[in-house]
């Protein structure tokens, strides 16, 4: 889609790329919350999210036991100009990384609402990680 690497590392932090729910052939689903998705859609979307972010950490990391602690998650909602729930459906991502990595998976988080995305998906979440050496 664009000229990019889907991780980069640095010293002990591993920083992922935007990644939205999809199955390898393009988004899920189109839809803004809002307008035309519930906060329990873009809950699930966020969640979707999360398990292809953890897929490529497995992929770029070979084994995910290497991962010391979940330092970062950004989130972007695509929101009607109304819509302030972004909290809520970026806790899919967040509830998910807990459910994976326990403490670990605790982190700090910004969920912040967008007027689009790319490919009209609901949510775009991105990540960064801190790893054993």
């Amino acid at each position: 889609m664009a000229n990019y690497v889907t991780t980069v590392q640095t010293g002990n932090l591993v920083f992922t790329s935007g990644h939205g729910p999809g199955t390898g052939e393009g988004p899920i689903y189109k839809s803004q919350l809002g307008t035309d998705a519930t906060i329990e859609e873009g809950y699930e979307s966020a969640r979707q999210v999360a398990i292809g972010l953890v897929s490529t950490l497995k992929h770029a990391l070979g084994d995910l036991d290497r991962i010391k602690r979940v330092v970062k998650v950004v989130g972007f909602v695509n929101s009607s100009a109304d819509f302030t729930d972004q909290p809520a459906v970026v806790n899919g991502a967040s509830d998910f990384f807990v459910e994976v990595f326990g403490d670990k998976g605790k982190h700090a988080r910004s969920a912040v609402g967008m007027v689009q995305l790319p490919g009209g998906i609901p949510v775009e979440v991105e990540m960064v990680v801190e790893i054993e050496g």
